[in-house]
């Protein structure tokens, strides 16, 4: 697969799929930030290692461009050779007594 060149900057998380929507029995996705060019309902696919090696809830800044499915369905592509910046992960669990 020839890489596109007309990737930009975009922000995006990780999240856990309720039961019921999973695709490919995956728990995690990686979605857009609210507030950007790309609607938070987007996916963002292509480089695994974002949801397989962080907590789910941790932000990155990827390189992404928009694509289409045969059947016009819209989704955000990532490749594992673009550059990748950790933001912010999920804060550890603090418990009080």
């Amino acid at each position: 697969m020839t890489l596109p060149d007309n990737h930009q900057p975009v922000e995006v998380e990780s999240f856990e799929i309720p039961g019921n929507m999973r695709p490919g029995g995956r728990r995690v996705a990686l979605r857009p930030v609210s507030g950007q060019n790309f609607s938070a309902s987007l996916l963002l696919e292509g480089n695994k290692s974002l949801m397989e090696d962080y907590p789910v809830g941790t932000r990155f800044r990827v390189q992404a461009t928009l694509m289409k499915r045969a059947n016009g369905a819209e989704y955000l592509f990532s490749s594992w050779q673009w550059d990748v910046k950790i933001i912010a992960k999920p804060e550890e669990e603090v418990w009080l007594f």
